[in-house]
């Protein structure tokens, strides 16, 4: 098998896609067919023993489209400028069509000054005489109007699969078969206005994600490391390892390590963050971002095509083809929708003449009505814009969405599972408090606490060594170190046998008072971990060590509250008092301790029994298992963490936990958006159907109605481009 990804120009909407699994679907030796509408992408495989390249390409073309390979045009001038030039030609039969239309209808005035003459097509009126000027004219218009139309309908027509196409191909013949040629060149421009309205609005929506793919420049200023020069190179060029300069203003081109010199940074491309970030050596820096003060010099840590922007470029464009569950209620819908929309039009044409002794002219003239009326276009549209726009949204507010089908559903969550480390929490434990005894300094407690834990890579151990250095402490040297499984470590300092270790060490030791333990117990309740650190003779002090709350995290709990998540549990694999501390600090409603990972699967499943749509959010890579039991997973500090952006469903791209009232929020506004959208268009459809019943509606009022469906539509849907949502969202749309 071998597989071929192409641009496909014009590919817009499903109609496109429809006629493309007619054409390329029906050779032989396809094994399967994936499009990217908002990327104008077709992924075919094959079996070259089957079929060729050239046949593929042939195929698209019946389809009434052009390809090319997708790999050239992606980041080339090329294929851009072959979109362009089908665009520009689209563009042009349409106002060419227009302008015919003008002209015609001018000319029709200028001859026949009665503006019932020129919009003839009322009932008693199907007997007009068009001068032949006029016929030639608005003859033109339909042509130029159904240039692009007219090879897709003729597919329709060869496989039987009736769409909006073809519809509007027959009511456009109709019209002019009984003497509307008014109407029928009326109908055939605003349908070429349609599309291309359609058009403009999928390529709006696909600038917005194409946006992201300009946010890292094309080179880098790489430093030669002998000589310190500056080496201006394309970035595909900077292999990991390199050493880059950023100048004030400019973007960073790669992700790396700031190896010397000090900035801030806006991250705000990537993460949504609104301030700021200040980096030092060590601090890591992302592609896509902007330096803002000093230069500095970074090493290079990924290649060009495995940065943090290259993935969320990939996981958006990926994005596309996971459809949301209303979009895919759409195109089953459309699918029946068109040929019942045939079926009835037909009847109307028929029955009444037949049963009633109807006028056949009459009723023919009101079916033709019903075809354009019945026209799908702004139904089809109405999802797919919508999602896009809300997946553009949000990858602008630093929350990636992996497709339409996780967009929906935090719309609907009813209870969220949060774990505590590296959620709730920093997920870096820091000392709290040093507690010195038996007249020891707090310095000389640091100093012996660092030296012991000097080999030790334990959380815990870190906290201490990082006190200890910013308090400009210097550790002692321990000699004859040797750890205590589960309990710490015991080493030689200065001739005399030190330890350190938990509350239950201190116990082993022999060395613990009804006042050690006490203050211990104190700070186990407020949620610390216990270090004890003693001598051979004696305990020397107590350091409490936790894990720091985010700031925002109660602020964030009391957010998913206001928008309406009825629970907000927090499962954590730490004992009991860390627990409650945590769980009291934050305003969760219920905490979980001492879980496992699999205890915290059966925590989630049983959420889900509960509340039916529960969200569970994590680090990504501990917590993935609990993620895959939820409804939907949403992983915490993804910059830089490649497990979390492949884990999850959704990635937080920053640690701000307030991001998820704004996804609920956003969710939301974005179901209202598609649900406004189709019940507008049915509305509208059904009105006008009972319009030509009447004999009011005629084929221009029509189709002018269908446009501008499909205008107000695709306006409403963009404006989720804003990503602002109303805080009174979280009431909408109850299961």
């Amino acid at each position: 098998m071998k597989a071929l990804v192409l641009r496909i120009a014009g590919l817009d909407c499903a109609e496109e896609v429809s006629a493309l699994k007619r054409t390329v679907g029906a050779l032989p030796g396809i094994a399967s067919l994936d499009f990217d509408i908002f990327n104008a992408k077709m992924s075919v495989t094959f079996d070259p023993s089957l079929t060729s390249e050239d046949s593929i390409a042939l195929a698209v073309r019946k389809a009434g489209l052009s390809s090319q390979p997708y790999s050239c045009a992606s980041p080339g001038k090329a294929c851009m400028a072959g979109e362009s030039l089908h665009r520009n030609t689209r563009v042009m039969a349409c106002a060419l069509s227009g302008a015919l239309l003008f002209a015609g209808t001018a000319t029709h005035y200028a001859m026949h000054p009665s503006i019932m003459d020129v919009i003839a097509g009322c009932e008693g009126m199907l007997e007009h005489e068009y001068p032949l000027a006029v016929i030639v004219l608005y003859v033109c218009a339909v042509i130029s109007g159904a240039w692009f139309v007219a090879p897709k309908a003729f597919l329709s027509l060869r496989n039987l699969r009736p769409d909006m196409n073809l519809l509007m191909s027959l009511a456009v013949i109709g019209a002019m078969a009984i003497g509307q040629w008014f109407e029928a060149a009326t109908v055939s421009f605003l349908f070429a206005l349609a599309l291309l309205l359609e058009a403009w609005s999928v390529g709006r929506a696909r600038r917005a994600i194409r946006a992201l793919m300009q946010l890292a420049p094309p080179t880098a200023r790489v430093v030669s490391q002998h000589h310190g020069d500056e080496i201006v190179k394309p970035i595909e060029e900077v292999p990991a390892g390199s050493l880059v300069r950023v100048r004030p203003g400019e973007r960073i081109p790669l992700d790396g390590i700031v190896a010397s010199g000090c900035t801030s940074v806006n991250q705000a491309p990537i993460t949504g963050e609104s301030f700021p970030v200040a980096k030092d050596p060590g601090d890591e820096v992302l592609a896509g971002t902007v330096n803002n003060e000093g230069a500095f010099d970074f090493s290079v840590t990924k290649a060009s095509a495995d940065t943090t922007l290259a993935r969320i470029i990939r996981l958006v464009e990926d994005a596309q083809s996971r459809r949301a569950p209303s979009e895919r209620w759409v195109e089953r819908f459309a699918f029946y929708y068109t040929p019942a929309m045939f079926a009835f039009a037909f009847l109307v044409a028929t029955l009444p003449p037949l049963i009633f002794d109807g006028d056949w002219a009459r009723w023919f003239y009101q079916a033709l009505v019903i075809l354009v009326i019945a026209c799908p276009c702004a139904l089809v549209i109405a999802t797919p814009v919508s999602i896009v726009a809300g997946l553009a949204a949000a990858a602008r507010a630093g929350v990636l969405i992996k497709g339409g089908a996780f967009l929906e559903t935090p719309a609907r969550l009813r209870a969220i599972a949060m774990d505590k480390t590296g959620t709730l929490t920093k997920g870096q434990p820091e000392v709290q408090l040093v507690v010195s005894i038996n007249e020891h300094t707090e310095d000389e407690l640091l100093a012996r606490a660092a030296g012991l834990e000097a080999f030790s890579e334990h959380p815990l151990a870190e906290a201490i060594r990082r006190r200890a250095e910013c308090g400009g402490v210097t550790a002692l040297k321990a000699e004859g170190f040797r750890a205590v499984r589960g309990l710490g470590a015991e080493a030689r300092i200065n001739g005399r046998d030190y330890w350190v270790g938990s509350h239950r060490f201190m116990e082993e030791k022999g060395n613990e008072t009804p006042g050690y333990c006490n203050l211990a117990r104190e700070f186990e309740a407020m949620g610390h971990t216990v270090v004890a650190v003693g001598s051979d003779r004696h305990v020397c002090g107590l350091i409490s060590v936790s894990d720091e709350v985010r700031p925002v995290a109660k602020d964030a709990v009391a957010g998913l509250k206001r928008a309406g998540i009825l629970r907000v549990v927090m499962l954590t694999g730490d004992h009991e008092g860390t627990a409650s501390a945590v769980a009291s600090e934050t305003g969760v409603d219920e905490y979980r301790a001492n879980l496992l990972p699999e205890d915290k699967v059966q925590a989630v499943e049983e959420l889900v029994a509960q509340y039916r749509f529960v969200g569970m959010v994590g680090d990504g890579v501990n917590d993935a298992p609990a993620m895959a039991a939820s409804t939907v997973g949403i992983a915490m500090g993804a910059i830089g963490t490649d497990a979390a952006l492949e884990t999850a469903d959704i990635a937080l791209m920053s640690d701000d936990l307030t991001k998820l009232e704004w996804l609920i929020g956003h969710s939301r506004r974005t179901l209202a958006v598609i649900k406004q959208n189709i019940w507008f268009a049915l509305g509208i459809k059904t009105a006008f159907m009972a319009l030509a019943f009447a004999g009011l509606a005629t084929l221009w009022m029509a189709i002018a109605a269908d446009t501008g469906v499909s205008l107000l539509v695709i306006f409403n849907s963009l404006r989720l481009l804003n990503g602002r949502t109303r805080q009174n969202a979280n009431a909408a749309f109850e299961d």
